[in-house]
């Protein structure tokens, strides 16, 4: 099957699956579209009892789709970018503290919570993991993702100040999850003696540092091209080449891509609403960042329910998935009450929002990409991509659809801000 043949069955079935879940299902966008593609996934297993052949053409063709490029070098520049124009980042400077301690400390915290606690509980299952491989999977599962927290938490009131820790910790712990994955990685596929502590330091100031200072510039040099015209049209071409050749760039420089275009997005959305567009140039730019992180987000999370095609789930893998959910929500909720309670009084946040910070913190596509990235020789890949895939499937159905109700009970709306 050609490129342009997936692509287009790819817009046909998340166009249809949107429309169903707008028509009847009425759930938030992410949740009802990964809902569907999911029973959708299950009806085709299913045609595999009835006509293996033509069960086995599907699944080829979906393997041709390599998940992780299409998302790390194609999807994620634009959901980061349009994620990041459309925050407030005025607001979200006034939050920078808690941000950045959650970002740093807590991705830290969870990764050695999550892989020292894996360690333990596949020993007691029955699964010889080796502890390097199980703080890989903490590495990859403790960033919270962007995409599906901002899909999700769009559609919920919730206090401005809570809402903007849950969208910029997600923003921005992307970098350090990257950088712990990237380390952990070596480690696991070339041995201890592979990387050192400063080489660790080092890649981090390189990836996160890089990043940030390169978004900084390419937000500013989008800034003063889009301040010199007013031509709508041209304004909109320049943030997609800002944003293409930008991401291109920062993958050749080997800094945080994902960083960059978050920094940039929050400039170019902060700076150039108020000094370099015009009400008309506004609008359509917007609307035009809007429609395009509607129509990836709505591919991405069809994405990841066909992804269930492919995944080898194995009966006893289920028992382990289900405490490995737990152990990584348990995990969460400590990684993030520990800086909470450290930094009390310098942080704007009540006693309520470790709770809301921890079921808001939405695993998603990313998580998935880097499990699928760990290099079939390694006998343990498959058990850590269905980990992984349980994880995803709880956060973004589980935890979605029950953070309203949660949200209520916590900020009824009499106290909301």
């Amino acid at each position: 099957m050609d490129l342009f043949t997936l692509i287009t069955l790819l817009i046909v079935i998340s166009a249809l699956f949107a429309y169903l879940n707008t028509r009847w299902l009425k759930l938030p966008d992410a949740i009802g579209i990964m809902v569907l593609s999911l029973l959708f996934s299950v009806l085709l297993i299913g045609l595999n009892a009835f006509h293996p052949a033509w069960f086995a053409v599907i699944r080829q063709a979906l393997g041709q789709i390599d998940f992780g490029r299409v998302l790390f070098d194609v999807m994620l520049s634009f959901l980061l970018f349009a994620g990041a124009f459309h925050t407030d980042s005025a607001q979200l400077k006034l939050e920078r503290r808690s941000v950045m301690l959650f970002a740093l400390i807590g991705v830290s915290l969870s990764t050695a919570l999550v892989g020292t606690g894996l360690y333990f509980l596949a020993g007691w299952f029955g699964f010889a993991l080796p502890y390097p491989a199980c703080l890989l999977f903490g590495a990859l599962i403790s960033p919270t993702d962007p995409i599906a927290v901002l899909g999700i938490l769009a559609k919920f009131k919730l206090p401005e100040n809570v809402k903007l820790n849950i969208v910029g910790e997600s923003l921005f712990n992307d970098g350090v999850g990257v950088v712990v994955f990237a380390s952990i990685y070596r480690i696991v596929v070339n041995g201890a003696d592979s990387i050192s502590a400063g080489e660790i330091g080092l890649l981090f100031l390189e990836e996160a540092g890089g990043g940030i200072l390169f978004g900084l510039a390419l937000g500013y040099g989008m800034f003063r091209l889009l301040k010199s015209i007013n031509h709508y049209q041209t304004e909109v071409i320049l943030t997609v080449a800002g944003v293409m050749g930008g991401y291109l760039l920062a993958q050749t420089l080997h800094i945080s891509g994902p960083l960059a275009m978050v920094v940039a997005g929050l400039f170019v959305g902060g700076h150039a609403r108020q000094g370099a567009m015009s009400h008309t140039t506004e609008e359509y730019v917007d609307k035009f960042w809007e429609l395009i992180d509607g129509i990836l987000n709505a591919v991405l999370f069809v994405l990841i329910g066909l992804e269930l095609l492919l995944i080898d789930f194995q009966s006893g893998y289920w028992p382990i998935c289900l405490a490995v959910v737990f152990l990584v929500l348990l995990a969460r909720f400590i990684s993030i009450w520990v800086p909470f309670n450290l930094a009390r009084r310098w942080l704007d946040l009540d006693d309520k929002a470790p709770l809301m910070l921890t079921w808001g913190g939405l695993r998603g596509g990313l998580s998935i990409a880097m499990a699928l990235s760990i290099p079939a020789a390694l006998p343990y890949k498959d058990l850590l991509v269905t980990i992984t895939y349980a994880v995803v499937l709880f956060s973004v159905i589980g935890q979605g659809l029950t953070m309203e109700r949660l949200i209520r009970r916590l900020y009824p709306p009499a106290s909301s801000k």
